[in-house]
């Protein structure tokens, strides 16, 4: 139904009512009507926007945010592909901030809270740089060499490179049972260090206990391991007295281990079959002030041990008897 707009038809001015008939009334009403609801339409328009209403007064749902936009793990370059489609909160950190405002977890294993300085011998790079190796320090009894070169196997494997790679399997394995170990170098410096600064690194660190890793160069049918303990010494800068005997224990345990874990038998050359040795010209026990030891853990010149040191499977066993040792001493 609508209403007729067309205007009525003309009439004589003397028949003309003073009011309009009803037809004329609601053909105004129409007019009025017609031009009030753009008005109306308009304002009902501009309310649903202010209100936040869509259609069948619900809120619109909100559009995905494009990948600019998204928070958490795929803002901060965490890798994500896709960009996400969640509504980011506000009151919700993004995943960096909350990692990074989260403590550390704490070490966990026997020797958590302990600290282990491992001293990986000699360096590959000592062979370039022998003048700064040859310069002399003070070790308490007399001057020594900065640091050797080290030896090596007849087919020219070095004991730098065999030092650095048992060094390595004993951190993992010592990391894995809780300690912070600290190395004196790991292949990251051109010679070097010196034998003082070795002892300076265990010291300052206040390790629980150092080990130097190493290998002997004596003539072929010497054979096996030998540990190096520190003597009673005292001049200069070196004052031993408070690790003798912390540092006996310590070789001992290491010693009975590594024969276990290894299968290798003590030196037959020296230490009158114990597999212990103690001397007094070594820089790094006489400066240190933690219990400390050197490892021997064969005679590279030897075909049989030369056979055994170039061994990754053997190798990962050497490290094995050095922690397990390291682990006895500090009651892990």
């Amino acid at each position: 139904m609508r209403y007729d707009d067309s205007p009525p038809p003309p009439e004589s001015a003397a028949s003309v009512s003073p009011d309009p008939p009803w037809y004329a009334r609601r053909s105004t009403l129409a007019v009025a009507v017609a031009a009030l609801a753009p008005t109306a339409l308009a304002g009902w328009v501009l309310t649903q926007v202010l209100t936040g209403s869509g259609p069948g007064g619900q809120p619109p749902q909100p559009k995905a945010l494009p990948a600019s936009h998204t928070t958490g793990a795929g803002a901060h370059g965490a890798g994500d592909a896709k960009a996400s489609t969640a509504t980011p909160s506000p009151a919700a950190p993004d995943s960096a901030s909350a990692s990074a405002s989260a403590p550390a977890a704490p070490a966990k294993g026997p020797l958590a809270g302990r600290t282990v300085v491992i001293d990986p011998g000699h360096n590959t790079g000592n062979f370039k740089h022998t003048s700064e190796i040859d310069r002399q320090v003070d070790i308490g009894t007399n001057r020594k060499e900065c640091d050797t070169t080290g030896t090596t196997t007849n087919s020219g494997y070095m004991e730098a490179e065999f030092t650095l790679d048992v060094s390595r399997r004993t951190r993992a394995l010592l990391e894995s049972k809780g300690a912070k170990v600290v190395f004196t170098h790991d292949a990251d410096r051109p010679w070097g260090p010196c034998i003082d600064e070795r002892a300076r690194i265990g010291n300052e660190a206040k390790a629980d206990a150092v080990v130097s890793v190493h290998a002997d160069g004596v003539s072929a049918g010497n054979r096996g391991f030998h540990v190096i303990l520190p003597a009673t010494v005292k001049g200069g800068a070196a004052d031993t007295s408070k690790i003798v005997g912390p540092s006996r224990d310590l070789g001992e345990r290491i010693a009975g281990n590594f024969a276990r874990s290894t299968g290798s038998a003590p030196a037959n050359y020296l230490g009158s079959g114990t597999g212990l040795v103690v001397r007094d010209d070594l820089g790094g026990l006489n400066l240190s002030t933690r219990p400390k030891v050197f490892i021997e853990c064969g005679n590279m010149r030897d075909a049989k041990d030369a056979a055994q040191l170039t061994s990754p499977e053997w190798r990962q066993k050497a490290a094995e008897g050095i922690t397990n040792g390291i682990v006895g001493f500090l009651g892990g």
